[in-house]
This record gives C-alpha cells, sequence and structure tokens, in this order.
C-alpha cells in the first residue's frame, strides 16, 4: 500500500519492493522503506483504536499490497501486564511484561510468520526454505500450510519437541542437523542455490521483521502512545529487537510520539553472548561465539546476520546488551510463575534475569517504566521445568 522501496542499511542501494529479493549485493539485509508523509497523512491514531484487535489494524505500515493476500490466524495485540507483585520485591513501581506466549503458535514468530508468508504469497513464491531453533520453523510451516506454500524447515536436533510437532503436523519436509543453528543455515543456503528455492532465513528476506516490529507498535499504542523507558527483549537473531527500533523510528516520523525512544537492552545467555561481547568492546558487529550453549535455546544464535543492525538500535537509544546466567534465567522463570502466575518461555525469563542485574548494577532506575518482552508460551519448554510431586494412595492426607 504505502511502501516505497527497500533499502540497504550498508550501502543505502534501493531495490524494487514488487520483485522478490533476497540479501543486498554487498550480502547486507534489506529494509522495507514507506512513504511516511503519506501515511502521516492517511492514518490517524483515532481509526486504528477502532479497527480489528490484531497486527494488521497497522495495515499502512506494512508490505502487503492486496488484502486478498493476507495469511492470518488472528495474531497480535497481545497482553501488556503490569507486574505489580514482582515490582514491589524489587522497589519498581512500572514493571511490565508484553506476553507472546498467547499469540498463535505459542510465539512472537507467529508476527513474523503471517507477514512473511503473507508477502510471499504476494511474490508467488511456491516454495521456501529456512533453518530455526525451533518457533519460527512451527509458527513459519504452520502458516505455509494455510497459504499453500511448500515449505523445508531444517533445526537443530536438540531443538525443544514441540516445535518440531508443529512442523510435523503442518506436513512440512523437517530435517534435523546434528549442529546448531548456524549449521542449519549452511545446508539451506546449499539447497537454496541448488533449487532456487526462497530463503526464509532471518533477515534474509525483508518482511519477517516488519511482522516483528508490530511490538514496538503495539506497545506504544498500549502506552496512549507514550513510549516507556526501557524495553528489554531476548536476542538471538534479533529480529524483533531491530523491528522494535524501527516501528518506533517510523512512529517518531510520522508524528505519533515524541521525545526521546526508549533505551533497548539485548539480552542474551552467558553460554552465547556474542552481542554482549561486541557491545561492551563498542563493536560495529560481532564474532562468532565458539561452543554456544544454552538452556534458552531460541538465543542460541552464534552469529547474527543482522548483528550490526542489533548494535545500532542499541548504541542510537543509549542502550546496552547484558548476559545472564542459564541458573538465574530459571530462577526467573519460577519466579515470574509463582509470583505474577506468568508462565513465560526461559528467552522472556532471561530478560526478568537481566532486570535484576541491570537494577543490581544502578543501571535501571527503579521508578523508570520498564518492559520485558516474553516471547513465548512456557509450557513449549517442559525440559526447563522439574516436577517431581509426591504420590498419594487412596485415603491418603494432604499435610498443612
Amino acid at each position: 500500500m504505502f511502501t516505497s522501496h527497500l533499502e540497504c542499511p550498508k550501502c543505502s542501494a534501493s531495490y524494487d519492493s514488487e520483485q522478490p529479493h533476497q540479501l543486498c549485493v554487498c550480502g547486507s539485509p534489506l529494509l522495507v522503506r514507506y512513504d511516511l508523509e503519506r501515511v502521516g497523512a492517511r492514518m490517524r491514531k483515532e481509526q486504528v483504536a477502532c479497527r480489528s484487535p490484531d497486527l494488521w489494524r497497522y495495515r499502512e505500515l506494512l508490505p502487503v499490497i492486496d488484502d486478498r493476500n493476507i495469511v492470518t490466524m488472528g495474531e497480535g495485540m497481545t497482553p501488556l501486564l503490569k507486574l505489580e507483585r514482582l515490582g514491589r520485591q524489587l522497589g519498581m513501581t512500572q514493571l511490565y511484561l508484553k506476553d507472546e506466549g498467547v499469540i498463535p503458535t505459542g510465539s512472537f514468530k507467529a508476527r513474523g510468520a503471517t507477514v512473511g508468508v503473507s508477502r510471499a504469497k504476494e511474490l508467488g513464491v511456491k516454495t521456501l526454505a529456512m533453518p530455526t531453533n525451533g518457533n519460527a520453523g512451527g509458527a513459519w510451516a504452520l502458516y505455509c500450510a494455510k497459504a499453500g506454500i511448500r515449505a523445508h524447515i531444517v533445526m537443530p536436533k536438540d531443538a525443544p519437541v514441540i516445535p518440531r510437532s508443529e512442523c510435523a503436523i503442518a506436513g512440512v519436509s523437517l530435517s534435523l542437523v546434528n549442529g546448531l543453528i548456524s549449521d542449519a543455515g549452511t545446508i539451506v543456503a546449499q539447497a537454496v542455490r541448488e533449487y532456487q528455492w526462497y530463503d526464509a532465513s532471518t533477515l534474509k528476506e525483508p518482511y519477517r521483521i516488519e511482522g516483528k516490529k508490530t511490538m514496538g507498535l503495539e506497545l506504544a499504542e498500549q502506552f496512549g502512545w507514550e513510549l516507556p523507558d526501557v524495553i528489554l527483549y531476548p536476542t538471538g537473531g534479533g529480529v524483533g529487537l531491530i523491528g522494535i527500533y524501527k516501528a518506533l523510528t517510523e512512529l517518531k516520523q510520522i508524528g505519533w510520539v515524541q521525545g526521546e525512544l526508549p533505551r533497548l537492552v539485548a539480552v542474551q545467555a552467558s553460554g552465547c553472548a556474542p552481542i554482549v561481547r561486541a557491545w561492551e568492546a563498542q563493536a560495529r558487529e560481532s564474532e562468532f561465539w565458539e561452543n554456544a550453549r544454552t538452556c534458552a535455546f531460541g538465543i542460541t544464535v552464534p552469529k547474527a546476520i543482522g548483528d550490526f543492525l542489533v548494535l545500532d538500535a542499541v548504541y542510537a537509544t543509549q542502550g546496552c546488551a547484558v548476559a545472564v546466567d542459564d541458573d538465574d534465567t530459571l530462577a526467573a522463570e519460577a519466579r515470574l510463575a509463582s509470583v505474577e502466575g506468568a508462565f513465560v518461555c526461559p528467552e522472556g525469563a532471561a530478560c526478568m534475569a537481566a532486570i535484576e542485574k541491570l537494577l543490581a548494577q544502578g543501571w535501571l532506575n527503579p521508578d523508570e517504566r520498564v518492559v520485558l518482552l516474553n516471547t513465548g508460551c512456557g509450557i513449549k519448554y517442559p525440559e526447563t521445568v522439574r516436577c517431581d510431586p509426591p504420590v498419594l494412595e487412596p485415603g491418603d492426607r494432604l499435610l498443612a
């Protein structure tokens, strides 16, 4: 509708958005650009408030031209919950959780899938391939099934069982690799070259990020178009963080939000923290992280293709990157459930652990409005929870 072109953030090369494109010739991901002057003239906050409660309410800032190509399951407008009890325990007055666990397919990956698959359908894609740590594969498999697009998914053999089951039940071609997502990516890249499939790898097509950016659009709307002070995001490939920054920048350009953007925090695991290491060195890109391993499987990404975009967003907002230990992540997961009734995924729990760490360091002010992103439903990760209750016999009594 209002898409003007695709643009390379590294070399500024411009591409026709009505043709299928993957990476720029310089190797950088491409970003969708809009005619924001026209968007600002056409789109009003009051109109958005009256639209359906899904991410397609921000239609003018999304790249699909014909509504008939939209492949949707009602994703978007996930709850923004104030963590009252946990906030009191930590001495924080404005602690919030945006819960992506209630979205279709149980993770924020549905956002990227609905826009990515819709745009692939519009561009005439018949077959695509992608590597994944789990949830993205499950989401894209199901959305591709709905769109009638053939999908080939490759994930590490240690990926959580539930996303593997989502791929299987969707009837896509699923393969497991004895390695990490980087190894799965190498296999997909070879197949893409050999069979001319559409490469739906993270940031190798421009549209997944457009779905992910709607988290930022929603946060702005849910706060009455007043931005929070800090947003913490679990960062593997980093598409969500890049997308949130893109969304808030676009909102500022059309005049819907004012003031400073929130400080963006990239949260990683101490067992796989290439972005954190790069940020500590004030580098523009990260280095490959050897022997990556963490219980937060979704952020086990040794080297992200869009690492420079993640770091740009962190630097531009005066944010930071922080790594947390697995023990702290699992403790935070249990605390969120037992105190707030929020059963989050380990990636989301890592953000809670990061909040406690940054609060102790004085980087966070207790009175700041702080949002942590929970990117998935905790029940998709049963292996992170110990459950060994006593077995009673009929007639036994419960102890007080």
